[in-house]
C-alpha cells in the first residue's frame, strides 16, 4: 500500500493503458473461434456449428490464396528495405545540420504528410501521375518524353506504393530516431575529434552504433505486421488494372469479409496473418539477441 501511495500517478497511468488493451485488444479475442465454426448472425458465435479447420483447408487450397501471399510478401519486402531504413538516414543526415532554424524547419514540412489522409494522398499519387495533367507528366514532355499512364500499367504499382509511403511517414517514423541521437553523450562527440575523427567516422563509429538498440526493437515490430499491407493506402490506389500486382490479403479479406459476408473464412485468414507475424518477432527478437549477445531485443 505504500508503494501505491507512492506511484498513484503512475498506477493511475497503467491503469488506464490496462483497460483500453483490455476491452479493445485482449477482450474481443474469444471471438476468434468463429474461425473454426461455421458463423451464423442469428445463431450467434457459440451457437454456431463448428467446422474445424475446414475454412483453413479451402484457404490453402484456394488458387487466389498464393497470388495474394506473393503479391503481399513482396510489397511488405520492399517496404521494409526501402521505407524502413529511410527515417534512419533522414534521422542521421538531420542530426548533422547546424542551423537549428533550419533543421526544425526541414522537420516540420515532413511531418506534415503524416497527418493526410490516405483518401487524400492518393487523390494526390493519382493526379501527380496523370498522364494528361499530373506534375509528372509535365516534367517528361519538358524533357521530350512520352507520358506514361503510372498507375494504368501493374508494373509501376508497388513502387508508387512504396514511394508514397515513404512520402508519408518519412518524417513522423524519424521522430523516435531523432529521439535516440540527442540521447548520445556529447562527451563521446568531443571525445572523437580530439582523437581526430572526422564527421563521418563519428556517424559510423558513435551515431549509429548507439540508435542500433531503437533501430533492432523497430525492426522487430515492423516484421510483426509483415503480412498485413496498408489497407487505406492500397484499397484507394488500387484499381482493376493493377490486381495482379496490388491485390494483397488485406483488400481480399475485405472483400470477401465484409461484401460477401464470410466472416468465418475471413477470420481464418486473419488467425493465420497474426500466427506468422508472431513467429517472425519471435525468430526477429532471437535473431538480434543473438547477434548482440543478449543486449538488445524487446525480451
Amino acid at each position: 500500500m505504500k508503494t501505491i501511495r507512492k506511484h498513484g500517478e503512475l498506477l493511475a497511468l497503467f491503469l488506464f493503458s490496462f483497460a483500453f488493451f483490455f476491452v479493445f485488444k485482449y477482450g474481443p479475442l474469444y471471438g476468434v473461434i468463429i474461425a473454426f465454426k461455421e458463423f451464423r448472425v442469428v445463431d450467434g458465435i457459440w451457437g454456431s456449428p463448428w467446422v474445424g479447420f475446414q475454412h483453413f483447408q479451402e484457404l490453402f487450397s484456394n488458387s487466389d490464396f498464393y497470388r495474394l501471399l506473393k503479391n503481399t510478401l513482396l510489397l511488405n519486402l520492399y517496404l521494409l528495405l526501402c521505407a524502413f531504413p529511410a527515417p534512419i538516414i533522414l534521422a542521421l543526415l538531420l542530426n548533422e545540420v547546424k542551423s537549428k532554424g533550419f533543421q526544425r524547419f526541414i522537420q516540420t514540412t515532413m511531418y506534415l504528410p503524416h497527418f493526410v489522409s490516405w483518401v487524400i494522398m492518393s487523390g494526390l499519387v493519382i493526379y501527380f501521375l496523370s498522364p494528361t495533367s499530373g506534375f509528372v507528366a509535365d516534367i517528361m514532355k519538358w524533357f521530350g518524353m512520352e507520358p506514361i499512364f503510372f498507375m494504368g500499367k501493374k508494373e509501376y504499382f508497388r513502387p508508387i506504393v512504396v514511394g508514397s509511403a515513404i512520402l508519408k511517414d518519412l518524417g513522423w517514423s524519424s521522430i523516435i530516431y531523432f529521439a535516440a541521437l540527442a540521447g548520445i553523450n556529447p562527451e563521446m562527440h568531443e571525445s572523437a575529434i580530439i582523437d581526430g575523427a572526422n564527421r563521418w567516422q563519428r556517424i559510423i563509429n558513435i551515431n549509429i552504433p548507439s540508435i542500433l538498440p531503437t533501430v533492432s526493437i523497430m525492426f522487430i515490430l515492423t516484421l510483426g505486421g509483415f503480412l498485413s499491407a496498408n489497407f487505406e493506402q492500397i484499397i484507394n490506389l488500387l484499381n482493376p488494372v493493377t490486381y495482379d500486382t496490388g491485390d494483397v490479403i488485406d483488400t481480399y479479406v475485405y472483400r470477401v469479409g465484409l461484401q460477401q459476408f464470410q466472416y468465418s473464412y475471413t477470420a481464418a485468414i486473419g488467425l493465420f496473418k497474426s500466427l506468422v507475424g508472431l513467429l517472425l518477432i519471435l525468430g526477429a527478437n532471437l535473431t538480434v539477441r543473438k547477434l548482440s549477445r543478449g543486449e538488445n531485443g524487446l525480451w
